[in-house]
């Protein structure tokens, strides 16, 4: 029998009621050891707001103001209501049940709907493309309300949202999906770091066992996720952590890519697994020609140049990234070059395990003509404050330090990868913008700028600003903004969490005005982040570290203890 959809609606409501890690993931074992093998995948990933593997890269492409759409076809709701609703309600899945529960004109239609259902309908929407597809959208998402509960709405339109509020991040499902199957902890983290996919490794772990997740490996054309690194003061900090088993890169400017490569086929990912190949055809060419194997798995950093190959700002890298048509001119106006800086997978030998200077040695050999990232093992302090001098001389924003010794760990931000930038700078996810005033009226330009808590997924103001864009941007940022709305509140609109912008400061102070406890002194954007998803936006942990850091070289009043 098919697990009804509300039964995962009702699983979202306990979430929300506890915040303590083992109670999470004991209900989510409950939940997961009732369901058919077929039902696991998908189930999976909606409990946490995603719909697809992450590798995969259909998308719904359903706004709020479509969703809006349907929801007013289905109430008959005044303005008071209204009103009062969105002013109580933390989310737009909420907004959407308290509105159906106090003004639907009728009740939901039979039959109930399932957890299979509800996926299809999604897949169905998610293939609905061209010319008349918004209405085809907005009808398969009439036929799901139409038929669900208020509860059930919550969570649909949650999920279509990805915000679903419950302190269930990627690592607690693990833990849920280990506890439900009787299996090892690390093993369903490894599996999920070689497969970047949730659903299958619950599937795995829960009908396969420990066996099946034991057989896990990379896989051509299914790109990982890249392994991230915690950011360090200074060289000193390196040192006293690597001694002097380290590796200097320079840090460049660019957008890290992933490559696979089988025979002619080449595809190149993202750093949030997105396929970029149609936009970088040049650099599909030079590895075919240059590459030594014929099977690998790469990984590098695209950086735009001028005619003289100096590294240009970012923004003009990502007009090639969002270039689907008219590739050929937008290559001659937009040269690239890519520098390779590591191997995961090579001729059906994954590499992963490997430390890095013996993942480098491999890279060296089959390379071929290919721009390797400029890399220095610095026998002392000072040799590598001259390699870090002299990335900033060749334009490149500072160098990233690596653990000689250290494997390859998808997904993580551990202690083996330090990074060292010249300016200090947050990427962190806009959250809600105000309505400007004055030369800025009619443009939503003062941004609430949140850091993602790892623990509970949950994004936490820590500072506004309405510094660092031109007008032509405030006017872009204004119209993308909008698209993703979510709820108002008097002259805030608050936005689906996906937008992720670079932002400098001076200093991270202690504040009581925000529920992060920490606000960002003189805040400003440096760029969009296009490269990067909310999921990879710096942590509210990392703010908290950095905080404390400042006081290794200042005073310290009691207002100022730890947060």
């Amino acid at each position: 029998m098919s697990t009804p959809f509300v039964q995962l609606a009702q699983l979202g409501e306990k979430l929300e009621q506890t915040s303590k890690r083992s109670e999470l993931a004991a209900l989510l074992a409950d939940f997961l050891n009732q369901l058919s093998p077929e039902e696991i995948p998908p189930a999976v990933r909606l409990v946490i707001g995603q719909i697809f593997p992450e590798w995969d890269g259909r998308t719904l492409n359903v706004s709020w103001k479509a969703v809006m759409a349907v929801v007013n076809e289905l109430v008959d709701a005044p303005p008071s209501l209204r009103e009062e609703v969105f002013a109580q309600a933390v989310d737009g899945g909420q907004a959407v049940r308290l509105l159906l529960e106090r003004a639907r004109r009728q009740p939901p239609t039979s039959p109930p709907l399932t957890i299979l259902e509800v996926f299809h309908h999604f897949e169905e929407i998610a293939a609905t493309l061209g010319q008349g597809s918004r209405a085809r959208k907005e009808a398969l998402l009439r036929g799901l309300l139409e038929r669900a509960t208020p509860l059930e709405a919550k969570y649909l339109v949650k999920v279509i949202s990805g915000e679903m509020r419950h302190g269930v991040s990627e690592g607690i499902m693990l833990e849920g999906i280990a506890r439900a199957a009787a299996v090892k902890g690390r093993l369903v983290r490894r599996a999920n770091q070689l497969w970047s996919d949730l659903g299958e490794v619950a599937l795995v772990a829960l009908t396969q066992g420990e066996p099946g997740l034991k057989k896990a490996t990379l896989r051509l054309f299914r790109p990982i996720k890249p392994m991230l690194a915690q950011t360090a003061d200074d060289l000193s900090e390196v040192f006293a952590r690597y001694g002097t088993r380290v590796a200097l890169e320079y840090k460049l400017d660019g957008a890290r890519v992933q490559i696979h490569r089988r025979g002619d086929e080449v595809r190149i990912y993202s750093r949030h697994l997105a396929d970029v190949t149609a936009s970088l055809p040049d650099v599909v060419a030079e590895i075919r020609d240059k590459l030594l194997v014929s099977e690998a798995i790469l990984e590098g950093e695209v950086v735009a140049v001028d005619k003289q190959g100096r590294p240009l700002p970012f923004q003009h890298l990502m007009r090639r990234f969002r270039r689907r048509h008219e590739v050929a001119a937008t290559i001659a106006e937009i040269p690239v070059q890519l520098h390779l800086f590591d191997v995961l997978y090579t001729e059906g030998k994954p590499l992963v395990d490997m430390p890095n200077e013996e993942r480098w040695g491999i890279l060296q050999k089959v390379a071929g003509e290919l721009n390797l990232v400029r890399r220095l093992i610095p026998p002392n302090k000072a040799e590598g404050e001259a390699f870090a001098a002299d990335a900033y001389r060749h334009g490149h924003e500072g160098v990233m330090a690596k653990a000689l010794g250290s494997a390859y760990t998808p997904g993580v931000r551990g202690k083996s990868w330090l990074k060292l930038k010249h300016v200090i700078s947050l990427d962190l996810v806009i959250v809600a913008a105000d309505w400007g005033y004055g030369r800025r009226h009619g443009w939503l330009s003062n941004y609430h700028l949140a850091a993602r808590d790892a623990e509970s997924g949950e994004y936490l103001v820590v500072g506004k600003t309405f510094k660092g864009l031109t007008d032509a941007e405030f006017q872009t940022m204004t119209e993308r903004l909008l698209n993703l709305e979510q709820r108002r509140k008097g002259s805030t609109v608050f936005v689906r969490p996906e937008v992720v912008v670079e932002v400098l400061f001076n200093e991270i102070q202690k504040s009581s005005q925000y529920r992060s406890g920490l606000a960002l002194r003189f805040a400003r954007i440096s760029r969009l982040r296009e490269d990067k998803g909310p999921h990879e936006a710096d942590t509210i942990q990392t703010l908290r570290q950095l905080y404390e850091k400042q006081f290794r070289y200042k005073g310290r009043r009691r207002a100022e203890e730890q947060v």
